[in-house]
């Protein structure tokens, strides 16, 4: 079936079996080859699937190639709103944008659109070192301080490769978490990269309490390990979700990396379980 014949037959139902104040979230990387043909095309579409919340990623000064200006009309056009925004440490990346350069100038655009959240989203292999590691928190908490004194809140973003042991035998999202301040760094915890590194998210929710308000949504397949649509793997949600409180959740993002399917489809298909399953909202 097509995109658009898909589109067409499942998107008024789903929309319609998610009650108002369920307002879903989607990262914008799972339509990136649809933001790169045309941007506005690309968040119609998901304004037309009942989306509200965006998080956004690429900012280097501008918005996807965009002004500010012209970025925030598209929103206004679409009725989207950004929540958070991902950005990169700046230790090997020197472009605008990032954590280490013209932070303040960031921030007053991410302000300027609305966003609440900025996240370190991802840290290259080059800046994957012991030295890196170490110095890491310093660098998060510097920027945690200025993003708090500008009204917008720091998270990281874990992957799978932060849960290995460090030369002290812990691992490096524990250090993360112990060398960082909880109000000024929190955590954006991926369901996915957690999972496939062998790691329960209660265990960290137990542990360190109200710190991961953000989350990535999404699924992981049971013999590949590979990315799936949401319900369609083998992460427990409910277990996780029922967790909520304990781990301080304030938004989450559906967010599917890759698919084998057209990405609209499998967004659909995601939409539609979660649109299925009340224990993914607030009761």
């Amino acid at each position: 079936m097509s995109s658009l014949g898909f589109f067409g037959l499942y998107s008024c139902g789903i929309s319609n079996s998610l009650k108002t104040d369920h307002r879903l979230a989607i990262q914008l990387y799972t339509i990136r080859g649809a933001i790169a043909k045309n941007l506005e095309k690309a968040l119609e579409k998901l304004a037309a699937l009942g989306f509200k919340d965006l998080e956004i990623y690429g900012y280097d000064g501008t918005f996807f190639g965009k002004s500010i200006n012209e970025f925030q009309l598209i929103l206004n056009n679409t009725g989207l709103k950004v929540i958070s925004s991902h950005h990169r440490t700046g230790i090997t990346d020197k472009e605008d944008g990032t954590l280490l350069k013209n932070w303040e100038n960031t921030l007053d655009d991410l302000n300027y659109i609305g966003a609440k959240y900025a996240v370190c989203s991802y840290l290259p292999e080059a800046e994957r070192s012991l030295e890196n590691y170490r110095k890491l928190p310093e660098v998060l908490e510097n920027a945690g301080k200025i993003s708090k004194q500008n009204g917008i809140q720091l998270t990281y973003h874990n992957h799978d490769f932060e849960f290995l042991k460090m030369d002290d035998q812990k691992n490096f999202y524990d250090f993360i978490l112990e060398n960082t301040s909880p109000d000024l760094v929190k955590m954006e915890l991926d369901l996915y990269w957690i999972a496939k590194a062998g790691f329960d998210p209660l265990t960290y929710f137990e542990k360190f309490p109200g710190r991961f308000p953000l989350w990535h949504v999404k699924d992981m397949q049971k013999e590949t390990k590979n990315f799936a649509e949401i319900g369609n793997g083998t992460i427990d949600f409910k277990r996780i979700f029922e967790a909520r409180e304990k781990a301080g959740l304030e938004y989450w993002f559906i967010e599917q990396d890759s698919s084998e399917r057209d990405i609209f489809e499998s967004i659909l298909m995601s939409k539609k379980y979660v649109g299925s399953h009340s224990f993914f909202f607030n009761k």
